[in-house]
């Protein structure tokens, strides 16, 4: 029995068409999956710590800062990048060179010991650095 070939079609409209509904379809499908694919590649620039609470705490808006982070074993990380002493001072040098009103934010581990807190306190001053300013958490009431 032999296939028979052609369209379903009636012969007077058998000019070309555009379906646009599964076009829709397949456009909002693509942009959802580059919507979530894209926000899994977002680099976060922070470190997990556990932030001290404290009762009289304000929410600071302006995010232009640098942020330095101690975590428990007392390491240093500037802008969630693991520095060393030298490496930090260099940086906040150079960045204070650039921006002369530089603030940075130094975010500690509630666990971490009072003095690494300190010694990256003193290579920021050292640095030429003085608007300074300490991470905490709002006490939940």
């Amino acid at each position: 029995m032999p296939v028979k070939l052609g369209s379903k079609l009636p012969p007077e409209s058998a000019e070309a068409r555009i379906e646009i509904i599964p076009l829709i379809d397949i456009m909002f499908f693509l942009l959802a999956a580059f919507m979530l694919v894209s926000l899994s590649m977002v680099n976060l620039k922070s470190v997990k710590v556990n932030l001290p609470t404290a009762t009289t705490a304000t929410a600071d808006s302006k995010r232009d800062l640098v942020s330095i982070t101690v975590n428990k074993a007392g390491l240093a990380f500037l802008d969630a990048q693991p520095t060393g002493a030298n490496e930090l001072a260099l940086a906040l040098a150079a960045r204070l060179k650039a921006q002369p009103d530089l603030r940075v934010y130094i975010s500690g581990d509630q666990d971490a010991r009072h003095g690494d807190v300190i010694r990256v306190l003193d290579i920021v001053r050292s640095a030429g650095v003085q608007n300074v300013a300490f991470e905490i958490r709002t006490q939940e009431k």
